[in-house]
């Protein structure tokens, strides 16, 4: 199997090949799987369509697909809801599931001959039977440290944890063409938030963290390119548990109550508030880890908040005041042209929880 980036006899899935039909960028996670397809016109990306559903309890765990069965229902009703053209979708592996390493290869080297050669180096580096894993490499280009090497980028993983996903994607009557890195597609969607940065993001320090169910991930871009990422387990399943014991409701009753509201008065300062505090908390001890990671960290200039906690209102200025920090909420949909059929999904609403989905759906401009 492939990645984005094979060189296995595997589907053509990790790979970092140009495309030129659209792709789904699917986003399967914990609580929910999300899509995304977009087209391109007039300058400008369009989303063409968009649905979210409810990922079956149960069926993923610490982002493993326990029952691919269930989870590629979930996909099929989800495609159904949006009015999907495509039925080739780009997936996405965790970052903790994936191995990257920097190598070098001679400059002048043939496809055949590159290919053979990472093979050999891939063995050295990765810490699994070579018949287990699925790779792949792209060249980066000539190495700052010897102009006679290339830097190449081996990224790899456990076959099963792209398997996993192919079964239910398969399942769901798709076809998985693209198995990229989480890290990386949301590199990728950073570029359509580049209209919040000061020139662009060009020679910035910009910090965005993406809040999700179960997971966050706190990154750092320098000149547009993510140079610092770290995962850790926070998110907005937490504040569902706590509405659920607070108040008694099920975990479909609490999610909705926090989206639509109607809880009693005392969920701001008893629930919401501590959350919030939590979520800022998380941020400033990231923002320090980042800070203590390397010699000379630039402190970024602006903290973009992202994921479907950046849609509690006023979370980004309390952020903001606590870090000591600008900080606004992340929206790769800011200057996107929506289809009527995406619009009537809500995928506005949605906006700052699409960052994987969107940095997959891109793929189909590679």
């Amino acid at each position: 199997m492939k990645l984005t980036l094979p060189r296995l006899s595997l589907p053509e899935s990790f790979s970092f090949g140009r495309r030129t039909r659209p792709l789904i960028g699917l986003d399967i996670t914990t609580s929910s799987i999300k899509l995304v397809e977009l087209g391109f016109s007039g300058g400008k990306y369009r989303v063409e369509s968009y649905a979210a559903e409810a990922t079956p309890r149960g069926a993923i765990n610490e982002k493993a697909i326990i029952d691919a069965e269930a989870v590629g229902e979930a996909i099929k009703r989800a495609v159904k809801r949006a009015g999907a053209r495509s039925k080739e979708v780009a997936i996405a592996i965790s970052g903790d599931a994936a191995i990257t390493k920097l190598i070098q290869m001679p400059v002048g080297l043939s496809q055949r001959d590159l290919e053979a050669q990472v093979e050999l180096q891939a063995d050295q580096y990765i810490p699994f039977p070579m018949e287990e894993v699925s790779y792949d490499f792209e060249v980066l280009g000539v190495s700052a440290r010897d102009p006679g090497m290339n830097d190449v980028l081996l990224v790899a993983t456990r076959t099963e944890n792209v398997d996993q996903r192919q079964v239910a994607v398969s399942t769901a009557g798709l076809t998985a063409h693209i198995v990229d890195v989480e890290a990386f597609a949301l590199e990728r969607a950073c570029q359509l938030m580049n209209y919040q940065m000061t020139d662009a993001g060009a020679g910035r320090v910009v910090a965005v963290v993406d809040f999700g169910a179960s997971t966050t991930t706190f990154s750092v871009l320098s000149d547009r390119r993510v140079v610092y990422t770290r995962d850790f387990a926070f998110g907005g399943q937490q504040l569902t548990e706590e509405v659920m014991r607070t108040y008694g409701l099920s975990v479909e009753e609490a999610g909705r109550a926090k989206k639509e509201g109607g809880l009693p008065a005392n969920y701001q300062p008893e629930v919401l508030d501590p959350f919030i505090d939590d979520m800022t908390q998380q941020v400033s001890r990231s923002m320090q880890f980042y800070l203590a990671s390397a010699n000379n960290r630039e402190q970024p200039e602006l903290i973009l908040v992202c994921g479907g906690c950046a849609n509690i209102p006023g979370v980004a200025e309390v952020i903001s005041s606590r870090v000591g920090l600008p900080a606004e909420r992340g929206d790769p949909l800011g200057q996107m042209q929506l289809s009527s059929k995406a619009k009537a999904m809500g995928v506005r609403k949605d906006s700052t929880a699409l960052l994987v989905a969107c940095g997959l759906a891109l793929r189909s401009f590679d």
